[in-house]
């Protein structure tokens, strides 16, 4: 199957208001451009390190979603140009964003990202972090960022229904927060959640945006 026929496929398949992002990561540009021709104009990537060079080799229309953990070392090399940020999962992060936003005169989309599964390995916040942290005076001082959703990784287990329930969870949670009183830059419309194993269940439950990268390139060449 081509990564053309697989796009047609992913979005013949999408529910309404639900959009696919393409996850490039590991893959060649060649790959990339293979799917920009076939008319995707949205990707994500797990590094900054890979994602900086793929911006400088492809068109500028792509919109860019760093997807993975971030350092906050790493914030300033995408800063200029990325479209949204899925793993905001401290306060500390959060406030290097606004940093190197104010730097390059942009106002940087994110998603705050929530711990939702069994494993420790996840980050993210607990809802009450969330809750606290939107609430508070450091939050409130953040003039170059937006708040537009949340994202959220289930557990990697065959176990639908487990997978299903913490999809659940987070939606109770966004649609909780998005009928709160909440600051100016905070608009909850983003619900990121779902990837190539469990993108089905997770359009069931409420996602906004799936995450799928294998299902669509193919099975990646991870560097030794």
């Amino acid at each position: 199957m081509s990564i053309q026929t697989n796009l047609e496929t992913f979005r013949s398949n999408l529910t309404a208001n639900c959009q696919l992002i393409a996850v490039s990561k590991t893959q060649p540009v060649e790959a990339i451009r293979e799917a920009y021709d076939a008319g995707q104009r949205v990707f994500g990537e797990n590094k900054v390190q890979e994602l900086v060079p793929k911006y400088e080799a492809l068109p500028k229309d792509i919109q860019w979603h760093l997807i993975g953990h971030l350092q906050s070392n790493k914030v300033k090399y995408i800063a200029p140009f990325v479209h949204l940020i899925h793993s905001i999962d401290s306060l500390k992060l959060l406030e290097e964003v606004n940093r190197q936003a104010i730097k390059v005169s942009r106002t940087i989309n994110c998603l705050l990202q929530l711990h939702i599964a069994t494993e420790e390995t996840k980050f993210g916040f607990s809802e009450e972090e969330v809750t606290e942290m939107l609430a508070s005076d450091a939050f409130g001082k953040l003039t170059n960022i937006r708040i537009t959703g949340l994202m959220g990784m289930a557990s990697f287990t065959q176990n639908e229904e487990q997978i299903r329930q913490e999809f659940r969870s987070l939606k109770i949670f966004f649609e909780k927060l998005k009928a709160a009183s909440q600051p100016p830059s905070v608009t909850m419309k983003e619900l990121s959640m779902g990837m190539s194993s469990d993108y089905k269940i997770a359009m069931e439950e409420g996602s906004t945006m799936i995450r799928v990268g294998t299902a669509i390139f193919g099975h990646r060449n991870y560097p030794a």
